[in-house]
């Protein structure tokens, strides 16, 4: 695959993405603004008078209905396209069976998470969006804790890592940062995809190093030690901690400025408590305005620790030369785009470009 292709490719989900935000925006506004959601509410209440079996019913008819219509972008972006570039390796039935996989774990995590948020809001009134974000705190700790352990399991077949010069380089790795490491591991990423990846995952004693096989089957010994390298910079100048500080901090400001927004626009739709079920939608709104600037923020920030870390594995390994090549090897296995516009990667891209992340490793 050329650059050309991997370009075309970008901005053909990069221009569905924008257009389905902005659709999506407009949609929940004409829903509210129009009383749709007044009329579905008071038609479940036919069926249950109890709040929350009320708002559960509410956001199962709204989020299948939106399912539905979303469908066929959905098969568009996620399978034709996928297969159209081949970069996927799913049937049409392993991709829908994933789906409902993934469907299934986010009502187990989503459900709780949707009962706890409007007993709060029921609870504590106008505070709520401070007793939620700390609520959300302790529940994302506990979702990073158990994500290697229960979540990934599901999707993928997670096993020891066999090859014994990888677990050695990391070991070494791990031993420059002092970070203790029980083992390595291996998913089966090809089951799903041609792509490549390795990542840390989980939070203290759940702690992983997981890696692709695609990545395994694709690349050197030295290549992936680079990769690694990398993933162990990110621990090495404590971005794991920084990212969860901030996350923490943006989540108090985001709820907080929602929770200011929400209250003053009710009046705006014929609303007059924050607790009806009717009105919640509006915070999907005021959510999506607030992303359209802690987005780039956040991926300011996520640039600067990218660049730190490609840093960090230059000097841990002394093979630039193999970590370039890494990185462009990644990047069109996984057709991403080499130079995308300025802007596009300034409020997009949590990563640098490669043609930037390679201009900046050939001057360090």
């Amino acid at each position: 695959m050329n650059n050309k292709n991997a370009k075309k490719y970008n901005n053909i989900k990069l221009f569905i993405g924008i257009a389905k935000g902005i659709i999506s925006f407009f949609a929940i506004i004409a829903f509210v603004y129009f009383e749709y959601s007044k009329e579905l509410e008071n038609y479940l209440r036919n069926y249950t008078e109890n709040q929350y079996l009320l708002l559960l019913l509410f956001v199962v008819v709204v989020g299948f209905v939106s399912s539905v219509i979303n469908f066929p972008v959905k098969y568009y972006t996620e399978f034709y396209l996928e297969h159209k570039y081949e970069l996927s390796n799913q049937t049409f039935w392993k991709w829908i069976w994933e789906d409902i996989k993934g469907l299934m774990v986010g009502s187990v995590i989503g459900i709780p998470i949707l009962l706890l948020f409007y007993w709060v809001m029921l609870t504590f009134g106008d505070l709520w969006w401070l007793v939620f974000s700390i609520a959300m705190f302790f529940i994302s700790v506990v979702l990073a804790q158990i994500l290697p352990i229960i979540i990934l399991p599901i999707f993928y077949k997670v096993t020891p890592l066999e090859n014994e010069e990888i677990k050695n380089r990391v070991l070494h790795l791990a031993a420059d940062v002092k970070m203790k490491v029980q083992n390595v591991f291996q998913f089966d990423m090809s089951k799903n995809t041609k792509k490549a990846n390795a990542a840390f995952t989980g939070l203290g004693r759940t702690k992983r190093i997981i890696l692709g096989d695609t990545l395994l089957e694709n690349y050197t010994e030295d290549e992936i030690e680079t990769v690694l390298a990398h993933e162990f910079g990110h621990y090495k100048h404590k971005h794991i901690i920084k990212n969860l500080f901030i996350g923490t901090v943006t989540s108090f400001l985001t709820f907080f400025i929602m929770a200011k927004l929400y209250e003053l626009s009710l009046t705006w739709f014929g609303f007059s408590e924050i607790t009806q079920i009717a009105a919640l939608p509006i915070l999907s709104v005021w959510a999506m305005l607030i992303g359209l600037i802690t987005t780039p923020i956040g991926n300011i920030i996520s640039r600067k620790f990218e660049y730190q870390a490609d840093e960090y594995a230059i000097k841990t390994t002394g093979k630039p030369d193999a970590f370039i090549n890494t990185l462009e090897k990644l990047t069109d296995q996984n057709l991403g785009d080499k130079e995308p516009h300025p802007f596009v990667e300034w409020f997009f891209y949590s990563h640098p470009s490669v043609g930037k992340r390679t201009e900046r490793i050939l001057r360090t």
